[in-house]
Parts: C-alpha cells; sequence; structure tokens
C-alpha cells in the first residue's frame, strides 16, 4: 500500500479517493486558519517602567476572574510555547515585538499537571519576562505577566496611546486593549481596566501616503508616489525626505531619554545615511553594537574583539563610519588600535574597511581590507574618528601620538601623520592619506555641519586649556595649522613647563580657537573670560544638531567634557550664543560622556562610557 495509491483500506472496507501529499497539505492549512481562536479579555492592570536605568525597566500585566480564559479549551504551551507581545498604537510608543516563551519553561498547575493551567518561570529574564500564570478559576480565568530588566524591550519616550497586550498559544489569541491610564508618561505608564477589543487581530498596519512615519516606514510625504524622495512604500529614496513625516515641536526646550545601556564602554554612536530605522554603537573593546527599531540587539553588528588593543585607557575601538553610499556598495570604516599583527605593532592606528550586506544586522567579519595605518609610539592621544565630509571623503582625526607636550614635535611636523586631520580618498585600497591639517594634541571629535559644511573641531589640552576650533565652510582649505604644540588654547604653551604659559610666542599663520576654558579658574594663565565657562579637564566634541524633531535648535554645535560633564551648544561658531542644558538632560547628575553622535535624521545622541558594561547612550529629543 502506499499514500498515492492505496487499492484497499486497512478493514479491507471498499476503496477510498486518493489523497495527495500537497492536497492533504493544502486540507491542514485550511483547518488550521478554521481553528484559529481570538479570546478578547478584560484586564485589572499594566504597568511598565522605563527608566534611565535599563536594569531598572519594569512589566506588569493583570488579568483575572475573566470567562474568556479557559486554560482547558486552549493549546498547552509545554509542547506549543507562546508567545507575548505589548505594544502601543501611537506613533512613536513603545513595542515588544512578539517574545517568544520557551516550551521547556512552562510547567502545568493542579493534578493532573495542567488541569488548573499552567506557569512560566525564566529566573534569568533572558527575554525580559520572568513569570506568566495562565490558569482557571471557578469564577474565570486569569492572565498575569511579570519581568523586566535590561532584556525587557518596550521603551517609553514620550506619553503612550492605547496599550494592547497579546498572549498566543498555538491557535488561541487572548487580547486586551489598555486607554484608561492613571500615569502616562514618559518613562512610566500606569493603566487599569483593560477592554475586550472586538476581536485580536491587531492594531492596523501602517499606512504609507498619510504624512505619518509608522512602524516600519523610513518615511511618510502624504503620497505613494516615487521619485520625490520617499518611495511609493514609504522607504527613503535619499536624503531630500529624511524628515518627511516626522512631527515636529517648536521651542528649544530639552530631556534625555535612555536609547541602549549596559554597554561596555561605549566611544561612537552613528548610522548610514538612509537608515533611519539602526543606530550602531561602538564599544571600546571592540564590537560594534545595533540597536534597531529601539532595541538593542543580543547578536553585534561586528566583532572584532581579537584584533583590538584596548588595554590602555584610550586605546580600542574608536569609530565607524558608513560610506555615503552604503546602501548600495555596504561598505563602513573602522578605526581601532592593534593588536601587533604582522608589520603592525601593538597600539598602532588601524583604519580598515568592511563589508555588510545593506540591509543585514550582521557584518561580514573577515571582510576586513585595510585602508592605511599609522604608527603611534604611545598609548594614548589616538583620535580615532573616522568621518565621511561633505566632499564625500573619508577624514580621519590623529593625535600627536601621546605622552605629554608632544615630545616628539608630531603636531608641528610636515612628515608625520600624527597629529593631523587626515583626509583619505578610499575608491582605491590601500590608500595614502592627504595631512589636511596640523597643529592638533588630540582631536576627541570633530564634525562638519551638515547643512553648511562649516567644520568643528574639539581638541583635548595639556594642563591647563581646552579648546574648540571652527572654520566656515567658505575658508576650508587644506594646510590650516591648529597651533599645537605652539599653543594650548589661546595660550603659548611652555614645553618646559606645563602648568604656566609662556607670556610671548609667534602666533603666524595659526588657526586660533574660537573658544577654550580652563582647567581650574585658579590656575596659571585663565583669564577673567574664561573662568566664565564651566571648567574640564578633557573635552569631548559633538554635533550641530540639524534633526527633524527640534527645527528650533537647528545648527547649533553641542559639546561636553568627559572630566565634568556639562553638555553646552553654541550657534555659528559664535561663543557669545552658548546655552547650558546640563541641568535639563541629565537632572541626576552628570554623565562620563566619552562621545556625541548623529542618527540618519539628524537626531542627537550622548554616549555615557561607563565604569565597565554599564555604559549607555541617552538620545536628546524635545522636553520637558
Amino acid at each position: 500500500m502506499t499514500v498515492e495509491g492505496a487499492t484497499a483500506s486497512f478493514d479491507g472496507g471498499p476503496r477510498r479517493p486518493r489523497c495527495s501529499l500537497p492536497a492533504l497539505a493544502v486540507m491542514l492549512a485550511l483547518a488550521s486558519v478554521a481553528l484559529a481562536i481570538d479570546h478578547p479579555i478584560t484586564g485589572d492592570s499594566l504597568v511598565l517602567k522605563d527608566p534611565m536605568a535599563a536594569s531598572n525597566r519594569k512589566v506588569r500585566f493583570k488579568a483575572t476572574r475573566d470567562a474568556a480564559i479557559d486554560p482547558s479549551q486552549a493549546g498547552d504551551p509545554r509542547a506549543l510555547g507562546a508567545t507575548l507581545e505589548i505594544a502601543g498604537t501611537s506613533a512613536g510608543d513603545g513595542a515588544t515585538g512578539p517574545i517568544t516563551l520557551d516550551p521547556t519553561l512552562w510547567t502545568g498547575l493542579g493534578r493532573p499537571a495542567g488541569s488548573r493551567g499552567y506557569r512560566y518561570f525564566d529566573r534569568s529574564r533572558s527575554t525580559g519576562v520572568r513569570k506568566v500564570t495562565f490558569r482557571s478559576s471557578a469564577r474565570g480565568g486569569g492572565l498575569t505577566v511579570s519581568g523586566g530588566g535590561s532584556a525587557w524591550p518596550y521603551q517609553i519616550t514620550q506619553a503612550q496611546g492605547e496599550i494592547d497586550v497579546r498572549f498566543t498559544i498555538g491557535t488561541d489569541v487572548y487580547c486586551a486593549a489598555l486607554v484608561s491610564f492613571r500615569r502616562n508618561e514618559p518613562g512610566r505608564v500606569s493603566a487599569k481596566g483593560a477592554i475586550a477589543p472586538p476581536d485580536c487581530a491587531g492594531p492596523p498596519p501602517a499606512t504609507c501616503g498619510n504624512g505619518l512615519v509608522e512602524g516600519s516606514e523610513e518615511c511618510d510625504d502624504g503620497n505613494t508616489t516615487s521619485g520625490d524622495g520617499c518611495s511609493a512604500t514609504c522607504q527613503l529614496e535619499n536624503t531630500s525626505a529624511i524628515c518627511a513625516g516626522i512631527p515636529s515641536v517648536s521651542g528649544t526646550a530639552l530631556k534625555a531619554v535612555l536609547v541602549a545601556s549596559g554597554l561596555a564602554h561605549p566611544t561612537y554612536v552613528t548610522a548610514p545615511p538612509l537608515d533611519p530605522n539602526r543606530l550602531f554603537i561602538v564599544e571600546q573593546p571592540g564590537r560594534v553594537r545595533l540597536v534597531k527599531n529601539g532595541a538593542l540587539q543580543t547578536t553585534a553588528f561586528l566583532d572584532i574583539r581579537s584584533k583590538v588593543e584596548s588595554g590602555g585607557g584610550e586605546q580600542g575601538l574608536l569609530s565607524v563610519a558608513f560610506h555615503p553610499d552604503f546602501e548600495t556598495n555596504g561598505f563602513f570604516y573602522v578605526n581601532y588600535t592593534s593588536q601587533p599583527n604582522g608589520t603592525i605593532a601593538d597600539g598602532d592606528t588601524v583604519v580598515a574597511r568592511y563589508h555588510a550586506s545593506p540591509t543585514a544586522d550582521q557584518a561580514d567579519a573577515l571582510s576586513e581590507h585595510l585602508v592605511f595605518t599609522v604608527h603611534q609610539p604611545f598609548a594614548n592621544h589616538n583620535g580615532g574618528l573616522n568621518l565621511f565630509g561633505p566632499d564625500g571623503m573619508l577624514y580621519v582625526g590623529m593625535g600627536d601620538g601621546g605622552s605629554g607636550g608632544d615630545p616628539m614635535g608630531n603636531g608641528q611636523s610636515d612628515a608625520s601623520n600624527l597629529g593631523k586631520l587626515l583626509r583619505v580618498d578610499v575608491s582605491t585600497l590601500p590608500a595614502t592619506p592627504q595631512r589636511f591639517a596640523k597643529g592638533l594634541r588630540n582631536p576627541w571629535r570633530y564634525a562638519f555641519d551638515r547643512a553648511t559644511g562649516d567644520l568643528y573641531i574639539a581638541d583635548v589640552g595639556q594642563n591647563l586649556f581646552e579648546e574648540i576650533d571652527f572654520v566656515p565652510a567658505a575658508s576650508l582649505t587644506s594646510g590650516r595649522n591648529y597651533g599645537w604644540n605652539l599653543m594650548e588654547g589661546l595660550h603659548c604653551f611652555n614645553t618646559a613647563n606645563f602648568g604656566t604659559p609662556l607670556p610671548t610666542c609667534t602666533m603666524t599663520g595659526l588657526t586660533l580657537p574660537i573658544l577654550d576654558y580652563c582647567h581650574s579658574t585658579s590656575q596659571n594663565g585663565c583669564t577673567a573670560a574664561e573662568a566664565t565657562h564651566p571648567t574640564g579637564c578633557s573635552i569631548t566634541g559633538g554635533f550641530v544638531y540639524r534633526g527633524c524633531r527640534m527645527p528650533d535648535l537647528r545648527g547649533r554645535y553641542f559639546y561636553s567634557d568627559f572630566c565634568s560633564g556639562f553638555i553646552r551648544s553654541l550657534s555659528g561658531g559664535d561663543p557669545a550664543t552658548a546655552q547650558d542644558h546640563t541641568a535639563a538632560l541629565f537632572p541626576g547628575g552628570t554623565l562620563d560622556v566619552s562621545s556625541f553622535g548623529l542618527d540618519a535624521r539628524g537626531e542627537l545622541y550622548v554616549v555615557h562610557r561607563g565604569g565597565g558594561s554599564d555604559g549607555a547612550v541617552y538620545e536628546i529629543v524635545p522636553g520637558p
């Protein structure tokens, strides 16, 4: 007997029609659809917390005494597993995505096991869910969920709209909708009295063409026509539509919201030009982490820890820059200090190209192609920022080689790549960098204004002064000299005594900073004007805000100091326009600001280095 062509039944009865495997599969699929059952339920309460420390996130959901909750009529999660999903329905609301609840972590309740329902318990909270109970009762069944921690993905950056809860076992879907809130604000939601929706179909899909970015849309310009920067399916075609469909807020009030935490000494954050739904975070030990649709992914985008020397406090993986045509060629460029590798000595700077499929969440770690290397005589002052300029060239900031006072004279040497801003044509590899500018001690972040092309350089000082250099795009030419080690800030540097500036020096041909500030107001050389600025000891340069959400802040350059943690901004290279945002952004205390970053839309992020595995990234958003 064969399945395809049986001639008689097992009991010797009459012949039956033949049934092919494909036909059987179709029948089973149709039966599965027919068996799918929605169970709209009411609920008692939902609590969601999203504080600045991701480890303190929390979820609590409770629905009791509901006749629609009857585990005896549902599948067995010990065999089928289950999924949980909680999602806000307004643009910008939080969402967990479907969370899989492992079948092996379910146990049956009652005797025999399963007669009273089921219990899920995950001590590690690997998905953010710790406990689920799904039980029956004479007065109606119950469903409770609890958990939290850094793995819990629901983020609350704004007051939420309706929040939907969906719990699925096999083909049974239990759903509730919460619309009544005791508390509803960024960081915390408390809702009560969930209603039973008409069905469990979930929120309607995003509507492309309604003028509001929703779901996985990258843009929405109010139509479904391609060729205008935003495609017919609401995907970006070019940067002209980068803000299409993003609501904006007037005014300059700011606050900071947590984006990712539990990071290992993060040093930078960035994104490809046409990828607004992903954010890439550089970790100093040698990984590039990925935040996708607001959730930090477990698997790194790139892991090259085996190549990276991060033993010195300033060594490690320092930045990544995505090619302007990344969506076509998949190229990105990293900057790290290397472990010994052939002719590359321990601690040498390596600028290398890697490749990834543009939409992939993991790069090819074996695709490294050297762009160039620079020998580092000491472990500090590595610079390390890769950044594509308005001309499409790759710019690389290099420190003076380290130690103190630039003992090798690299900053002023025309024969060394150290103490320079390098400019590189990456169309052919390996490449020979051009020494675009000199006289830099340790440019700890520089930035091109995305709208104007103006250049800002934050250069870390020696013992006395921190500085910001500024050159308008119209005056930005190769060959500028920013003064180190002839100058420290606006003062003549004394190579024989770092603690006392020289009274005079030759400044001919130097581009002096637009702003400097003191390490201490009582130090030698600190002027009354400089003393009006907050003190610090290691400037952290940021970027010019050109984002979508806060148009009144566009054109302001943000910067900080690693030691004192202030957050300040100025406009157009003019110190007289300075504003201090420290209290508004971080009222609970300052951070160890190791860097800033921009996403594809030009929204601004602050990077907190932390003490080891507690680094974090925050986004600056409209306040209060």
